[in-house]
């Protein structure tokens, strides 16, 4: 980390804070930042530039979602795979805990 310096690093905690959306980690590293040396201005300048680049991906899901509510002929939709990812280990239990 020491090609960063330390004001770099704040502006790099405040982004990847704001892309996992954690609030808690939000709330640490805005006065990180002020520590850092960055005045409320800019650090409110990054987060906007993260939240834009963060809606991005938000958007292409958002995209997606509304895209596999399209229906086939016989009025099921065609599952793209058993499994979202989000089980884990376990193959058989969705993100939602459901098998």
């Amino acid at each position: 980390m020491k090609q960063l310096n330390r004001r770099e690093r704040s502006l790099v905690s405040l982004g990847a804070a704001l892309a996992s959306n954690c609030v808690p980690c939000i709330e640490f590293h805005i006065p990180g930042a002020r520590r850092a040396g960055l005045s409320d201005r800019e650090i409110e300048a990054a987060l906007e530039i993260a939240d834009k680049v963060r809606q991005v991906p938000a958007r292409a899901v958002l995209e997606t979602a509304l895209a596999r509510i399209e229906t086939s002929p016989d009025g099921t939709t065609d599952p793209v795979s058993s499994d979202c990812g989000c089980s884990g280990s376990d193959p058989t239990v969705g993100c939602d805990g459901v098998s």
